[in-house]
């Protein structure tokens, strides 16, 4: 950490859920469905202009660092 600190490098990650890309939109509705049931809120595919705000938000913001941010609209993926 020293390193990083010394180097003046941020360290952030970002976290996406199940963004509505156009290969997943591309797929059957069915499989479509049994995604978004499992997002909590808001009940849809996370869009992709919504992860890039989030991208450039982090990029501008000079006192976020050493975080993880989940984009996923509290997704929680059930076992199988």
């Amino acid at each position: 950490m020293y390193l990083v600190l010394k180097l003046l490098m941020f360290v952030q990650a970002r976290a996406p859920g199940i963004m509505g890309t156009p290969m997943l939109l591309s797929m059957p509705d069915k499989v479509q469905e049994s995604l978004v049931a499992n997002v909590q809120f808001p009940k849809r595919f996370g869009m992709p202009d919504e992860f890039a705000r989030l991208v450039v938000h982090m990029a501008e913001n000079a006192y976020l660092n050493g975080e993880t941010i989940r984009l996923d609209g509290a997704l929680r993926m059930q076992p199988r």
